[in-house]
This record gives C-alpha cells, sequence and structure tokens, in this order.
C-alpha cells in the first residue's frame, strides 16, 4: 500500500470526502443487542430500526422475493446524480446461535449507516439493502441483482457487502474485490488511523457481495474473520458475548467514512431514476 498511500490519504480527508456524523457508541451497542433470536423477527427488526432512523415511507420499501419467506429490506438515500451504491447485510442466520455474528452485526448497522449519510446532500444514490435468506443461497441478493437487469447494474457505481463484523479488527476480502474498491478502503482506514487486515473468506464460503460480482459490478466484502473467530459461525458461540465491541465500532466508523469517500470519488456512467 506504501506506493500509494501519501495521495490517497490526501484524497480520502478532501473536501466532502468522508463527511459523516458519528453514531454515539452507546446507540451502535444497543441496537446490536436488539437481534431478534429467531429469524421470524428480524425483517420487521430492520425495518423498524430504519423507521427509528428517518428513513421516510417512500424510500422505505420491502420487496417480497420469490420462494423466501422474508422480503428484502430497502432504504434509499436519492443523490443528485445517476449512479448508485448498495450497501448490503443480509438479516437471516442459522439458528444454532443468536446470529449476532453473522449477520446482525451487518443488517443493525445499515440503519446507523443511513442516519450517520443522511445530512449531507449526497452525488450518488445509496441504497442501503437489508438482504433475505443469505444462509439458503443468497436467495435475496440474487434476487434483488436479477429485478435490476443489465441496466440497473451498469449504474452500480460500487456495492459494500457487510458480513459478520466484530469478532476482531475491521477485514476485507481480496480475491474477488474490485482493485479500484479495495484500494479505496485502505486509503481511508489509513485516513482515519483505523485497523485494516486481508482475510480471504471466499476461499471457505460466499456472501452477498458474490450475487453482484457475477453480474460484473464493482463489489467488496468487509468482515471481521480470522482463523480463529471464523468457527464461531453457525454455532452455539455466536452470541453478543463474541464480539468485540471496539473492532465492531472502528468497522461501523470504517464502513461510513469508505462510503463517504466512495461518494465523493467515484465517477457517473449515466442511468435515471432510483434503483429499488
Amino acid at each position: 500500500m506504501r506506493w500509494a498511500a501519501a495521495w490517497l490519504a490526501a484524497a480520502a480527508l478532501s473536501g466532502q470526502a468522508v463527511k459523516f456524523d458519528a453514531v454515539p457508541e452507546a446507540t451502535i451497542r444497543a441496537r446490536l443487542e436488539e437481534a431478534p433470536a429467531k429469524n421470524a423477527g428480524r425483517e420487521a427488526a430492520v425495518r423498524a430500526l430504519f423507521e427509528r432512523v428517518g428513513c421516510p415511507g417512500g424510500a422505505l420499501v420491502e420487496q417480497a422475493v420469490k420462494h423466501a419467506k422474508w422480503p428484502n429490506v430497502i432504504c434509499t438515500m436519492a443523490g443528485t446524480a445517476n449512479e448508485a451504491i448498495v450497501v448490503g447485510a443480509h438479516f437471516d442466520f442459522v439458528e444454532r446461535g443468536k446470529g449476532v455474528v453473522d449477520n446482525w452485526t451487518g443488517a443493525s448497522l445499515l440503519p446507523s449507516l443511513y442516519e450517520s449519510l443522511k445530512t449531507v446532500r449526497r452525488r450518488h444514490t445509496l441504497v442501503f439493502v437489508a438482504f433475505t435468506d443469505e444462509e439458503l443461497g443468497l436467495v435475496g441478493s440474487r434476487f434483488y441483482v436479477k429485478r435490476l437487469g443489465e441496466e440497473g447494474s451498469r449504474r452500480i457505481a460500487a456495492m459494500v457487502n457487510l458480513d459478520s463484523l466484530g469478532t476482531s479488527p475491521t477485514k476485507m476480502e481480496l480475491t474477488r474485490a474490485d482493485p479500484g474498491l479495495a484500494r479505496g478502503l485502505a486509503a481511508v482506514a489509513l485516513a482515519l488511523k483505523l485497523p485494516l487486515g486481508v482475510v480471504n473468506v471466499h476461499l471457505v464460503g460466499r456472501s452477498d457481495s458474490d450475487s453482484f460480482q457475477d453480474r460484473g459490478v464493482p463489489a467488496i466484502d468487509v468482515h471481521s474473520l480470522t482463523q480463529k473467530t471464523f468457527p464461531i459461525l453457525h454455532s452455539s458461540a455466536d452470541r453478543m458475548e463474541a464480539v468485540s465491541f471496539q473492532d465492531y465500532y472502528d468497522s461501523y466508523r470504517l464502513v461510513a467514512g469508505y462510503i463517504a469517500y466512495l461518494d465523493g470519488t467515484l465517477g457517473e456512467a449515466g442511468g435515471s431514476g432510483p434503483i429499488r
């Protein structure tokens, strides 16, 4: 990273590139602790969090997904240009533990990211999507991308996926990540003095970012897994006690700054209208 560190860090700190309002730690913790113990309550809980942070009724929709019991939950923040940035996380979990790490850490963060970014007029439309049935084969994200079609997919400048945060300092998947998105995340981490490592979890499993990458959409997966923490997933150990809250809050701050950075630096490719 040293070859690009100086100018990338400067870019990350320029103008409005990383401007966001940080949600207090206590609020982030409280939202994480609200994790419903069963899948049946998760879609409604995510929607309630979006309503609580002020995502307006017309911008907050449920997308019915074929063969899924629960819909995708989508909150759209309209921008001034034609491109979109999608920020996604799945809300379903394998009911062997409490499903806090995988993936209430990601799903419950989406409304907080909306809250952090809504006070500044954004150039890109920001689309926050809580996906259903990731654990059954990326069902919700595959349906979402299919519904976009080729034209809608071309309008997505970036997809940032959040999956299983807080078990260690922030990591990114690099084997399938868009190189430019990976360099940008490293730059923001450097500029904000936040930790970031590389662990290629794609070698052992797939996540909702794959649904976008399979369609040629630039995407990156942000997580916290290591060889030591990976066994937490899909086990009775997946509960609140498995989350290192400082690592989790650092991941929140890094992702909020990263989305603001992407909004200020990514180009425009054309298209019109909000993506839902």
